[in-house]
């Protein structure tokens, strides 16, 4: 049994595929499938079911690999000594946003890393909270960048900054000529969010609770944008939230549509997450100390501040 056939049977577990597997792993379909072969016929069981369409593991072929994972995270503990003695931050980090996070965020800090660090590689997807949640602990991602708390005790978390929630509301509404709102303001208001899926959606639910949400009169609309809300209220009218950051984007016309919550005002917790057996610390402090770094000071204390649940 080797660490080589380990790896391949994660990675068929994770993408359900022989193919895709064989391909995040760099060799041929054949050679990763005659090495499971192997490691089947060595253990006299079979961990993969190869009649269903996605594979799937046995039942026995499930226990065999959650230890296989064990086991691939703590062999990779000492690559992990060796580079923190080595004081060098390099090889890849597989990061997960979520996408109302990742372009107000990631541009600067991705620049900033890829200058200080030559020898990192840098793997960044958009995916919803509960995706990212799902590839950390099936090892396809090192680490998340997302709302929080999530409650969950395979997750550690830890928190970046507190980022406020601002109304963004259109010049025809009659709320438009107040200084500040709060969240009763909004009950009567149409309110553009995102779709299904997407935690912000919760968490604006959670602060104005309105039941009059992305519909006009033979419309119901669905994005996973930001910028798209935006533009649906300039357009069409009504109200959104946005998060602090997406303000730099605005035009200077658009700015004068942002009210800000009275105090507490309502904010969102960011963290960096991964899951509890994640080893490649050096390479994610690299990350957290340039989040930190792009930051505003105000954001990073959360004194009279209302965090909303996802």
């Amino acid at each position: 049994m080797t660490l080589v056939q380990l790896e391949y049977i994660v990675a068929v577990d994770t993408y359900r595929s022989f193919v895709t597997a064989a391909d995040k792993c760099f060799v041929t379909q054949p050679t990763l499938s005659m090495q499971v072969q192997k490691l089947e016929e060595l253990i006299s069981v079979k961990i993969f079911d190869r009649s269903k369409q996605p594979v799937t593991p046995t039942e026995i072929g499930a226990q065999i690999i959650a230890q296989a994972r064990v086991i691939l995270q703590e062999s990779g503990k000492i690559k992990e000594l060796i580079s923190s003695q080595q004081q060098d931050v390099l090889g890849e980090l597989r990061i997960g946003v979520i996408p109302t996070v990742a372009p107000y965020l990631l541009p600067e800090v991705i620049s900033a890393m890829l200058e200080k660090y030559p020898e990192l590689k840098l793997v960044i997807w958009e995916y919803t909270t509960e995706d990212i949640i799902h590839h950390l602990k099936t090892g396809v991602l090192d680490c998340g960048i997302l709302a929080t708390p999530l409650t969950d005790v395979n997750i550690t978390e830890m928190p970046l900054y507190y980022e406020n929630f601002v109304s963004y509301i259109s010049k025809n509404s009659k709320l438009f000529k107040k200084k500040a709102v709060d969240a009763e303001d909004l009950n009567d208001e149409n309110i553009w969010l995102l779709n299904e899926g997407h935690c912000m959606r919760n968490q604006v639910l959670n602060i104005c609770r309105s039941t009059k949400n992305n519909r006009l009169q033979g419309l119901e609309y669905n994005t996973g944008s930001v910028e798209t809300l935006v533009r649906m209220v300039d357009l069409n009218g009504g109200a959104t939230l946005l998060p602090e950051l997406a303000i730099t984007d605005l035009s200077a016309k658009q700015i004068t549509k942002i009210r800000h919550f009275k105090s507490p005002e309502p904010v969102r917790e960011i963290s960096l997450v991964t899951h509890k057996n994640f080893i490649k610390k050096r390479m994610l402090n690299a990350l957290k100390d340039e989040i930190l770094a792009v930051i505003p000071k105000t954001m990073k204390q959360k004194k009279k501040k209302d965090i909303v649940g996802i």
